[in-house]
C-alpha cells in the first residue's frame, strides 16, 4: 500500500457516527468492520517497517558498537508520521473501499 497517497487524516478526528453506521445500518456493525481493517492496515504497516528495518540489522555481538544510521532513522520517522491505522481504516470505510459481509446476515437472507 502506498501510504504517501493517503487522504486521511493526521490528527483526532471526530467521527459522525451516522455516516460510520450507512453502509451497514448499524453503527457497532461499522465499527467492527472498521477495527478489524485497522488491524489488518496495523499488521501490514509492521511487516512493511520490519522488512525495510531488517536491511540494516548488524549481527554483531559488540556492546562498544552503538552507531545511528541516518536511512534507519529517516524510515522510522516516515512511519512515525504516517496516519494511524484507525484513521484510515475509517477513511476507507467511509469512501466505500472496504469489502466486507456478515455471514449470520447472509444466512437469514437464505431461508
Amino acid at each position: 500500500m502506498d501510504y504517501r497517497k493517503l487522504n486521511s487524516p493526521l490528527n483526532t478526528v471526530t467521527w459522525d457516527t451516522e455516516k460510520l453506521a450507512e453502509p451497514t445500518g448499524n453503527v457497532y456493525e461499522s465499527i467492527m468492520i472498521v477495527a478489524k481493517r485497522a488491524n489488518q492496515i496495523s499488521k501490514d504497516m509492521k511487516e512493511e517497517l520490519s522488512k525495510k528495518l531488517q536491511e540494516f540489522a548488524s549481527y554483531t555481538d559488540n556492546l562498544e558498537e552503538v552507531f545511528e544510521n541516518r536511512e534507519q532513522i529517516e524510515i522510522s520517522r516516515f512511519y512515525e508520521r504516517l496516519p494511524k491505522p484507525t484513521s484510515i481504516a475509517a477513511t476507507e470505510f467511509t469512501d466505500n473501499k472496504v469489502y466486507y459481509r456478515n455471514p449470520a446476515k447472509d444466512i437469514l437472507r437464505e431461508d
